[in-house]
């Protein structure tokens, strides 16, 4: 059976010294993997195809059988490392809490530990709103998702 840990490994190797860097890898039965990748700047069809190359090139398919696939962690989908939010500086996320909280707001810094966001507040009075600075150590975040907007 083919490992996460091994592919894991086959991935590392590729991406070293890029800007573009592992965010998820599973393994499923009857080799069904699925990879997910981001980058300092965002990821390509192009990357995403080199990397999906690379490991069929790698994986020796007469020895075992496998379905794979290799796409960018988008927008649809949470962030999983302290490296995405960084490249999320300046937009808006839909935080929850591991206490349940749930809170939006936009992303002013990161740090190793956590992040910094500018909450807005819902209610609407006759003066403006001001905007409410909250902390977020990553291990208090449950999940956290790029909020997708059309305004122009």
């Amino acid at each position: 059976m083919i490992t996460e840990a091994k592919v894991n490994k086959l991935i590392g190797t590729h991406l070293a010294g890029s800007d573009v860097f592992l965010v998820e890898t599973a393994v499923k039965p009857g080799n069904h993997i699925s990879v997910y990748i981001d980058g300092d700047h965002g990821v390509t069809v192009d990357t995403c195809r080199e990397l999906n190359q690379f490991l069929n090139e790698s994986l020796d398919r007469d020895a075992e059988d496998f379905d794979l696939t290799v796409s960018s962690a988008g927008a649809d989908r949470p962030l999983k490392l302290p490296r995405q939010y960084a490249k999320n500086i300046g937009k808006s996320l839909d935080v929850v809490t591991k206490s349940g909280e749930k809170i939006s707001g936009i992303v002013l810094k990161t740090s190793e530990t956590g992040i910094e966001l500018a909450i807005t507040p819902l209610k609407k009075t006759k003066k403006e709103p001001e905007n409410k600075i909250v902390l977020l150590n990553f291990s208090d975040i449950k999940s956290a998702k790029e909020v997708i907007t059309f305004k122009q």
